[in-house]
Order: structure tokens, then sequence, then C-alpha cells
């Protein structure tokens, strides 16, 4: 089976098609019910037989948070196909002073090299996106944090929800190898329009990682695929999630289907509503 596409972030190889992780933890951007619907459905055997659909198609790159569940599933579908998958970790953990011992950098960093076998971490929304200072235009304190995961033997990223951290950080020619931003044609979650995130990913010094391509389910797979593909570059990459083997299948060979330029043939949902279309 061919590899699909690939790219390269830090020196390391990686597909164009990067795993998500919300519909495996439960992060429904819907409801609490959809969210306990998501955990109680996704079981490690339930995630690693979506994860091995991926990585027989050389999808070899899962993004996610430090999750124990995660690792468990990617270690067992490891030893069933006999590859191993590159693990983008997205942590969080103090920044100011005076919080739980148990969250400070060291520690986090740490699990994520050690206990989680993280080749790339970048640093998640919620630590990014407080040191982002648009006023001074600088992300505070970034050094200091990008000298602890290349000290873990990690490669640093950015993951932010703020389209000014690509602009700020590649200005501060910061020690980051990629960015993670959200882009869809929903514009969900999206700070400003789509045509400005557009641009800012055109033009980023690093390879970017875009995520939420369907807008957490509100798009059709052919539809959100269809806008990021067209429009992000060739170094640049999707991170989709799946909930089942099946959704895997289809996104993967909707993309393929994209990036080669194919008609796009796959068997549609039918309802009664649509029998007189057949």
């Amino acid at each position: 089976m061919p590899e699909f596409p690939r790219t390269e972030v830090g020196g390391i190889s990686l597909p164009r098609l990067i795993v998500g992780t919300n519909w495996f933890l439960g992060y429904s951007h819907t409801s609490l019910a959809k969210d306990k619907f998501i955990k109680q459905l996704q079981t490690q055997q339930e995630i690693s037989a979506v994860l091995e659909i991926f990585l027989v198609n050389g999808i070899d790159a899962v993004m996610g948070p430090p999750s124990d569940l995660l690792e468990e599933a990617i270690q067992q579908v490891e030893q069933r196909v006999g590859r191993q998958m590159i693990r983008i970790i997205t942590p969080a953990f103090n920044i100011t002073p005076g919080g739980d011992p148990a969250n400070e950098p060291q520690v986090i960093l740490d699990r994520c090299k050690e206990k989680l076998h993280a080749t790339i971490c970048m640093p998640h929304q919620m630590v990014t996106d407080a040191l982002l200072d648009r006023r001074s235009g600088e992300i505070r304190e970034l050094d200091v944090y990008t000298r602890m995961i290349r000290e873990r033997g990690m490669i640093p990223g950015l993951s932010t929800h703020m389209p000014e951290t690509v602009v700020i950080a590649d200005r501060m020619q910061a020690d980051v190898e990629t960015y993670i931003q959200i882009y869809n044609a929903a514009g969900f979650l999206m700070q400003v329009e789509a045509d400005w995130v557009m641009r800012i990913i055109q033009n980023a010094n690093k390879p970017v990682m875009t995520i939420k391509p369907l807008a957490a389910g509100r798009l059709l797979p052919i539809v959100g695929l269809s806008f990021v593909w067209s429009t992000i570059r060739p170094q640049d990459m999707v991170t989709i999630g799946t909930t089942t083997p099946d959704e895997a299948q289809e996104v993967i060979d909707i993309s393929l289907a994209l990036l080669d330029k194919r008609s796009i043939d796959y068997e549609l949902q039918r309802t009664r509503s649509k029998q007189s279309l057949e």
C-alpha cells in the first residue's frame, strides 16, 4: 500500500494527515451529553481499531493531550501492526507560581517524554495564548519552555487558537518548528475570517498543522476537507478526529482523491427522502 503524502517538521518525516483525538477523549465541542457519549464509547480497544486504519495507510502520527488511555491504545496498535506511531503531545502546565506541584512544567514535560514518548511537544493553547502579549508583540517566556522541551529531546512547536501567535512567533524568530492553527470553512472557533487565517498559514515560516477541518462535525467530510486541502501549502498538514474505523477510512480516501485531483467516488448515505434520486 502506498504511503500517504508526507512533509517534514524539525527533521522528522510526518504524514500530511494527522490523527486527531477529540473524538477519542470526549471533546465534542457540542454538548456535555455528547462528551459523555464519546467517553462511554471509546475504550482502549475501540481507539486502537481506529488508529490501525490510519497506521496501515501510512498515517503514523497522532496529536493529543497527555493521556494514559491514548498511549495504551497507541502501544496496542503498534504491537499489532508492527510500526511505530509519532506522538505529537499538547501539554498544559503552570505558568505562574503557586500552582499544583504536579502541574509544574518540569513534571509535565518529563511525563511527555518518558511516559508518553513524545517526539513533538507543543504547549497547548491555554499556555501559549496566555503568554501572548498583543501590546508588546511578544510571547513572554517562550524561550524558557522551548529550551526545556529541547533539553528533553523533543521538538518544540506551538498550539494556539489566536492567529497572532504564528505572526508574532515568526517575527520573534522563536525556537519552534511548527504551529497548530484552527482552520475550517465554517470559521468555527476562528477569531478572524477564514481568508485571514489562510494568508497567515500561507506566510508562516514553519509548517502548520491545521485542526478542526470539519468544524467539530458541523461540515460534511467532503466539504471541510476540500476547503483545507485546496488552500494549504504542500508542507502543511490536516489533523482530523474520527470515531470509527469506517470514518477513518472515509477521510483517508477522500483526502487522497483530493490531493491526487481525482474524482471523488464513495458510497453515499441513503435515506428515504433520497429514493427519487437513485
